[in-house]
């Protein structure tokens, strides 16, 4: 009974007493499904959350600059080669793990179920995103005789789809026991008065914490444990949806191994300076991407001495950790961006709401502000019909049709090439 007085104290406490009304009324089995997930919520991390959507984003007191970053292109001969040979025999010594972000929804796409299950129109028969994902793994395995194992986090509201769907396709010809399926957190979302929402299952309305909700899902779920028994020392990770994305580049690992940072990424640079991407810089020191939503408009058009973008690196999903790295920022609390949401709620009186208008607050972790724990990042610059062919937007720029482009563009001239 103590239990149950705390919660209503707590409740009453952060002024989220419509809650106790709900379990008042409903059965006994949701009663405890609601009182599991009350005991689960930080009041006052949700509450700080909350007061923080009130405040605006401000740079002024910070010094901000741009971010030194070595062009693919650019390298000799000999730098490749010594760069090359670095990856490669850290992959190949079974040191490599790649981590692929798979927990979204195909919503945007108006595709039903998750992201990675999404089938793009390439050679007339199409291939699913995570069937791309697994052909460069396995080429990658082919090239460096081992086998590089592949953690997929999924969300709680896919996990299930996610599992069946693999094992329906039999991984795609990836060893099974290689594939390690993990969850990302959750965090309630919160309408613009700051209340708890209870969604249609009479339980309350979660979503996925963010892409940087990763680095602490690692820990929590023991995959960051089994990355250390099997003796990983580099871990990459990826979202689902860029059809060429390189998972084992040896450029990228051996630069960052040559550089001794425990971080490093690889960038394409912005199309325009208002494309809707995050771009690197430095901030009081520390590497940062600033996303697109919260650059000014000034930083985001200005131009270097050579008239190229100051601020033009963009931050493409394509990030290299040392294994240090990942178990050092998993401890640490990332800041949360919120995003305004349109989302349906029960009423008082256990009637649906379906706001025509944003009404709550999505509260995310991008996985890019684990950046600011170290003073160094190598960034590699490559090329975007060679590095980037994001699946977002049912039409128009990263569409499926531009990714089917980029993509047959690629191989067409990668083919030619061998």
């Amino acid at each position: 009974m103590d239990k149950w007085q705390d919660t209503i104290d707590l409740l009453k406490q952060y002024h989220q007493e419509h809650i106790i009304d709900w379990l008042e009324q409903v059965d006994e089995q949701k009663r405890k499904e609601l009182m599991n997930q009350l005991n689960e919520i930080d009041f006052h991390e949700m509450t700080e959350l909350y007061e923080n959507t009130k405040k605006e984003i401000e740079f002024k007191e910070n010094i901000i600059e741009s971010i030194p970053y070595i062009d693919k292109e650019k390298l000799t001969f000999e730098q490749k080669q010594h760069y090359e040979e670095l990856g490669e025999t850290a992959i190949r010594s079974g040191h490599y793990a790649v981590v692929t972000m798979a927990g979204g929804q195909g919503t945007r796409l108006e595709h039903l179920g998750p992201k990675g299950t999404f089938k793009l129109d390439v050679y007339g028969k199409g291939k699913y995103l995570f069937e791309i994902l697994a052909e460069n793994l396995k080429q990658a395995n082919e090239s460096y005789q081992t086998t590089i194992p592949w953690y997929i986090m999924t969300s709680q509201e896919n996990h299930e789809q996610t599992q069946k769907f693999l094992a329906k396709h039999n991984y795609f010809g990836y060893p099974k026991e290689e594939v390690i399926l993990f969850k990302q957190g959750e965090l309630p979302l919160i309408s613009t008065e700051g209340k708890l929402l209870i969604g249609k299952d009479q339980t309350i309305k979660l979503a996925s914490n963010g892409n940087g909700g990763v680095y602490s899902s690692l820990r929590i779920s023991g995959a960051l444990a089994n990355m250390k028994e099997k003796g990983i020392k580099w871990i990459f990770i990826g979202g689902v949806d860029n059809a060429l994305l390189k998972m084992a580049d040896t450029i990228l690992l051996g630069m960052a191994i040559e550089a001794k940072v425990q971080i490093a990424a690889k960038t394409v640079v912005k199309a325009n300076p208002h494309e809707r991407v995050g771009v690197f810089c430095k901030m009081n020191g520390h590497p940062k991407v600033i996303e697109y939503t919260e650059l000014p408009e000034k930083m985001a058009e200005e131009v270097d001495e050579n008239g190229e973008l100051r601020y033009g690196e963009s931050h493409i999903m394509c990030n290299l950790y040392s294994i240090e790295a990942i178990e050092k920022i998993s401890k640490e609390p990332l800041i949360y961006h919120s995003a305004l949401k349109k989302n349906s709620y029960l009423d008082s009186k256990g009637k649906e709401v379906i706001p025509t208008e944003p009404n709550s607050y999505k509260f995310e972790a991008f996985i890019f502000d684990g950046f600011e724990f170290f003073d160094d990042i190598a960034l590699l610059r490559g090329k975007r019909e060679v590095d980037f062919a994001p699946v977002k937007n049912k039409e128009g720029v990263d569409s499926p049709k531009t990714a089917k482009e980029l993509y047959e563009k690629f191989w067409e001239k990668n083919s030619k090439n061998q």
